[in-house]
């Protein structure tokens, strides 16, 4: 008798951490709160369900063997809601199949946002924008993330635009240094300045 697909696809967790989220004994927040390691998506599967995906950028990359030149496609993603994000990229012979490791490997980059109104010109308290400047950098790239007023929208680049949108922040000014003409690298620039707030919030 063959066994359901569902039963066959069934998670068994691997780590502590996945005993504890399937068990229901522990909390997104907590997890972050206590800087533990997430080692398996399914545990951002089952406390993040509402997490959506968007595509950066989907290019191909050759790359000199000795039976000759190979090429693969190199996808960066997003995964994000409001107030989470993460972001990865990887490699793969098909388009398909880059996109959807990619997107197993950002879940496990997810992080929380620090989102508030830290812009002097507004003050009204909401969590529009984010409560202080942070500085990020990938690269040759690097970002600075300013606090702006209710109704600015996002002065930054478009890519900065896609992730900033996801993550549910609506008001922001940014000044950027480098070769932003890169993508992956601003957009990851751009990550690694809102987790730099994020840690600077907690070792408060």
């Amino acid at each position: 008798m063959s066994r359901p697909r569902n039963m066959e696809a069934a998670w068994i967790p691997k780590t502590q951490l996945g005993e504890l989220v399937q068990s229901g004994l522990i909390t997104i927040d907590k997890i972050f709160e206590n800087n533990l390691v997430v080692k398996e998506k399914q545990i951002i599967d089952i406390l993040l369900p509402q997490l959506k995906e968007d595509v950066v950028t989907i290019k191909m990359v050759q790359q000199m063997t000795a039976s000759g030149q190979r090429s693969k496609f190199k996808a960066v993603v997003l995964i994000g809601s409001d107030g989470f994000i993460g972001v990865a990229s990887t490699k793969s012979r098909e388009v398909g199949p880059a996109i959807r490791k990619a997107i197993d490997k950002a879940k496990l980059s997810v992080i929380p946002i620090l989102r508030g109104c830290g812009s002097k010109e507004c003050g009204c308290g909401h969590t529009h924008s984010i409560p202080f400047k942070t500085k990020g950098k990938c690269g040759s790239v690097r970002i600075q993330l300013i606090p702006a007023p209710a109704g600015v929208g996002l002065v930054c680049a478009d890519k900065v635009k896609q992730l900033l949108r996801l993550c549910g922040i609506e008001d922001i000014w940014s000044k950027t240094f480098g070769d932003t003409r890169t993508s992956e690298n601003l957009v990851k620039a751009t990550f690694d300045a809102l987790k730099q707030a994020h840690k600077f919030h907690f070792n408060i």
